[in-house]
């Protein structure tokens, strides 16, 4: 069992920057493959990147590339998400998840954990 905790959201200008961080806990962190996903008002929750276990593969909607890093400590329990140049598009509330089994990362159904979600306001 996995608990998540995102953290790191609020209000920012376009064009700023924000860090969004994922907490989890037990000590089984480091074997899960991690997860950010986003849902704006009124819209379907979509990937925005992932990361395997080791951190070694790592992967981005075309939204997010070039100006969303994805990271994690797992001496820490924790999983990043840098996210530089924001745009009002942006604005939604950002989850992570945790996956027990490898896989492309991409889908919503891959995802055995979830967190509870944190704001992410970003005005024009």
């Amino acid at each position: 069992q996995v608990q998540l905790g995102e953290s790191g959201g609020g209000l920012v200008q376009a064009g700023g920057s924000l860090r969004l961080s994922c907490a989890a806990s037990g000590r089984t962190f480091s074997t899960y493959g991690m997860g950010w996903f986003r849902q704006a008002p009124g819209k379907e929750r979509e990937f925005v990147a992932a990361i395997s276990w080791s951190g070694s593969t790592k992967s981005y909607a075309d939204s997010a590339k070039g100006r969303f890093t994805i990271s994690r400590d797992n001496a820490k329990n924790t999983m990043y998400l840098q996210m530089n140049s924001l745009k009002p598009e942006d604005t939604a509330v950002y989850y992570c998840a945790a996956a027990r089994y490898s896989g492309t990362y991409y889908s919503l159904g891959e995802y055995d954990y979830w967190g509870q979600g944190t704001q992410v306001t970003v005005s024009s």
